[in-house]
């Protein structure tokens, strides 16, 4: 079992390279244990609606796993551990995108920061965003995925009938939609949980702000490399067409935000997270 673990970090490193960085933004961002905690679930969750849909169709549709790697890197019950396991990091990116899109921003020096309230991280306005985000992840990932057999990723799972996505069926979006609403609402029950003090693990990192928005570009430049690489421009062309006006949009918008906040938001940040860097002096 140990060199099976070992392997599969060996075999799937840009998967734990993405892991690495949501406990690098997640950690400072809500503690520890949070942290932890929704790794769990999190992964939980993604297993077991893939395991649902490989052997009843729902949420995804019907799809299969193609069983090529079990001797040397680790799968459960059927489903690759670090193909579960990337939801974890794909919802927080979302997650805390969606925040960076509905908070008031602050400069304080060279530090860029968000000013959430509980209010804010536990809106059904961050739910939708952040479920929506993450759809739109899935939306430039599965299509390159579904051509693992042309890259590092190996031909790993593939869907019965051809769907109308580059191959991906509508049914895996809606599925994802799915399921990333049940993500982002668990993240938030988590994180409702009103800390007294200080929760372990967090601390005022420069540009925290900024770690959840960049891992999701992350993401999102790791998946469009690989479909140039591999040579399916339409695909690779069809994202950016997808993505371009709303990172503008989001990056111009974010830009007239800063430090137009007014005191009563300033006030409501502080009182819910008295640790925040605009409560030092």
């Amino acid at each position: 079992m140990f060199d099976v673990a070992i392997d599969t970090l060996v075999m799937r490193p840009y998967v734990f390279s993405f892991f690495a960085a949501f406990l690098l933004a997640c950690v400072p961002h809500v503690g520890w244990r949070k942290t932890l905690i929704f790794a769990v679930a999190g992964y939980l969750i993604a297993f077991t609606s893939e395991k649902l849909s490989i052997t009843t169709g729902f949420p995804y549709g019907w799809y299969y796993y193609i069983d090529d790697t079990s001797q040397c890197e680790l799968w459960v019950w059927g489903v690759p551990f670090f193909d579960s396991l990337s939801y974890v990091f794909l919802t927080y990116c979302s997650y805390a995108t969606a925040l960076f899109i509905l908070s008031p921003l602050a400069v304080k020096g060279a530090d860029l920061i968000t000013l959430e309230t509980r209010a804010i991280r536990q809106s059904w306005a961050a739910l939708v965003l952040g479920a929506f985000l993450q759809t739109f992840l899935d939306i430039i990932i599965d299509p390159v995925a579904l051509q693992g057999n042309r890259w590092f990723l190996g031909q790993i799972y593939g869907y019965y009938e051809n769907g109308l996505h580059f191959g991906v069926p509508v049914s895996n979006y809606a599925g994802w939609l799915l399921t990333s609403f049940v993500l982002v609402a668990v993240f938030q029950r988590i994180d409702r949980k009103r800390d007294d003090t200080v929760p372990r693990g967090v601390f005022a990192m420069p540009f925290r702000a900024l770690l959840g928005p960049v891992l999701y570009l992350s993401v999102l430049i790791f998946n469009w490399i690989i479909t140039m690489w591999i040579g399916e421009y339409l695909i690779a062309l069809t994202g950016l067409l997808i993505f371009t006006l709303p990172i503008v949009m989001v990056t111009v918008l974010a830009v007239l935000r800063v430090n137009r906040y007014r005191d009563e938001e300033l006030r409501a940040h502080v009182r819910d997270y008295p640790w925040s860097p605009l409560n030092r002096p």
